[in-house]
């Protein structure tokens, strides 16, 4: 990891060590939901969000989706084989199912609910429970941008309840890695 500048450039480090501001650029970390996010599935039951800083000031939601999501770890794409196996006796959408009139296209494994430059929500809604992931961009102040993907759960039945309570650990890891995937061009 570099430096933050010449010794004695950074008010923070002075330069002498690796700054910690540059050591928040490198990991996505948890934050509260953005209130706006809230919206996009209303009755939503469950509601998180992570949130990684850029240097691309150039990055929008759609480019910073695309980077996150289709490019997942091999780990991470063996979970997805795994859940798709073990849901699909249960009648429950796979990533690979099709995904019909309404989304006309994916990003990674997640149909397209709507998409701006500084907002992409994908998801969809199963027997079990509707889901969104709302991936925002927005300028900071030291020039990137910030990165924040919110995942938002709408439960309809015990089921989704204990499918939640399941991929909750693994989504807490899994998360937080793809998104850092917004670093790399």
């Amino acid at each position: 990891m570099p430096y933050c500048g010449p010794l004695g450039s950074h008010p923070l480090c002075g330069g002498a060590y690796k700054c910690a501001q540059r050591v928040l650029h490198m990991v996505a970390i948890s934050v509260p939901p953005d209130a706006s996010a809230s919206g996009v599935l209303p009755g939503a039951q469950f509601a998180d969000a992570f949130r990684l800083t850029v240097r691309d000031s150039d990055l929008d939601a759609i480019a910073a989706s695309k980077r996150v999501f289709e490019r997942a770890p091999a780990w991470v794409a063996a979970l997805l084989r795994l859940r798709n196996t073990i849901v699909a006796p249960l009648g429950l959408r796979g990533t690979d199912d099709p995904i019909g009139q309404s989304a006309p296209r994916r990003i990674g494994w997640f149909p397209v609910v709507s998409e701006t430059p500084d907002r992409v929500v994908l998801g969809f809604n199963d027997k079990h429970l509707d889901f969104r992931i709302v991936v925002d961009s927005a300028a900071d102040s030291e020039g990137g941008r910030q990165i924040t993907a919110t995942t938002l759960v709408r439960r309809h039945n015990v089921f989704g309840r204990a499918y939640l309570a399941a991929v909750m650990p693994f989504h807490k890891v899994i998360v937080p890695t793809m998104l850092m995937a917004a670093n790399r061009r």
